[in-house]
């Protein structure tokens, strides 16, 4: 897309499974890419397999709490659009390192927008969060953008607290006719090639399927809004050219999620990635056990996304753990991933 050519863009969070994504799609829209992160934390992880740094025009290896370097990098950069996907992204692991998670998804937050005030070229920060932010009151209805932000575990209670310093530096610092806009966007779980972060029920299913194992459930029943990686990305995109256009309401919070379709229970999904995986694979669903707290049922409400962005999603749930698959079965058999990445986004469409 025109507006994308050219365009230096600022990727916190590249070395991650969504980040490597967006990267791969920022360099195949025409844009340059500047990724600011710490090195991947997987072995393997999709920015080594699918050779995510020669989509970049830069590589910044550093934390967000170090402002020095955050500031020189986003300097030397100067960069038309911020997308901040940099994070502690998972909820056990909060559980373990709660003062860290809130260090990293608070404060890191915090230092971005802060070193953007420096930065006149930025027009456009999209804030990536999670639709965990949101009080769950484990409510038959799907959550709206209006609806009361919380948490109970430290991560959801990190990305809820990180929306309300958006909110604030919104308010306080990015307002009038040469401020750059700033959004935060909410996400529903997310699948798809390349993810193999622990303690996530896909890598978790696809590992056990592979050594032949049945995988174990934690909370089988637990209900999400499941939804390929390029539908949120398509999402933060269009919201980024919204941004850029100065579109009324654009700066504020978003939600991108599934159709109801896209809602399963854990255990339904693991059955169905078992179906597609074959050769035996099977799923191992214990109630009762003891676990940390994670919420049972959680939905989003996309209806302003699909009004007022003109965004929707576009793959089923069978189509996104069909793609999910092929993709783990690719790399298992040596394949190009780099090139399987473009071929899925290509499937996918436009973002």
């Amino acid at each position: 897309m025109a507006v994308w050519q050219d365009t230096p863009v600022f990727l916190t969070g590249h070395t991650g499974f969504k980040g490597g994504w967006l990267a791969l799609a920022l360099h195949a829209m025409g844009a340059k890419g500047h990724g600011y992160a710490l090195d991947p934390n997987t072995t393997p992880s999709l920015f080594e397999v699918a050779r995510v740094a020669d989509a970049l025009a830069s590589d910044t290896r550093a934390d967000l709490a170090d402002r020095v370097a955050l500031q020189a990098a986003l300097t030397a950069a100067q960069p038309t659009v911020v997308f901040h996907l940099a994070a502690q992204p998972l909820v056990r692991a909060s559980y373990a390192d709660p003062l860290g998670t809130f260090a990293t998804n608070v404060m890191g937050t915090a230092y971005l927008l802060e070193a953007v005030r420096q930065v006149p070229s930025v027009r456009a920060v999209v804030v990536v969060t999670t639709d965990k932010v949101y009080d769950n009151r484990e409510w038959v209805y799907p959550y709206r953008e209006a609806d009361a932000l919380g948490g109970h575990d430290p991560y959801s209670a990190s990305k809820g607290a990180a929306e309300i310093v958006a909110a604030s530096y919104r308010a306080s610092f990015f307002h009038g006719a040469d401020a750059a806009q700033i959004a935060t966007a909410r996400a529903g779980n997310v699948i798809g090639g390349g993810d193999w972060a622990a303690d996530r029920l896909v890598p978790d299913c696809l590992q056990a399927f592979a050594a032949g194992q049945p995988v174990q459930l934690r909370y089988p029943g637990a209900v999400r809004p499941w939804q390929h990686v390029l539908e949120p990305l398509s999402g933060y995109v269009r919201l980024a050219e919204r941004l850029l256009a100065r579109a009324p309401h654009a700066a504020s919070a978003w939600n991108f999620g599934p159709d109801a379709r896209g809602d399963a229970s854990v255990g339904q999904l693991a059955q169905r990635l078992a179906s597609l995986w074959g050769q035996g694979a099977r799923v191992d669903m214990p109630y009762g056990e003891a676990h940390p707290h994670e919420a049972g049922l959680l939905r989003l409400d996309i209806t302003r996304a699909r009004a007022q962005l003109d965004w929707q999603p576009r793959w089923s749930l069978d189509q996104a753990l069909a793609h999910t698959v092929a993709w783990h079965r690719a790399w298992r058999a040596g394949e190009d991933m780099a090139q399987l990445c473009r071929s899925q986004m290509d499937a996918y469409g436009p973002l």
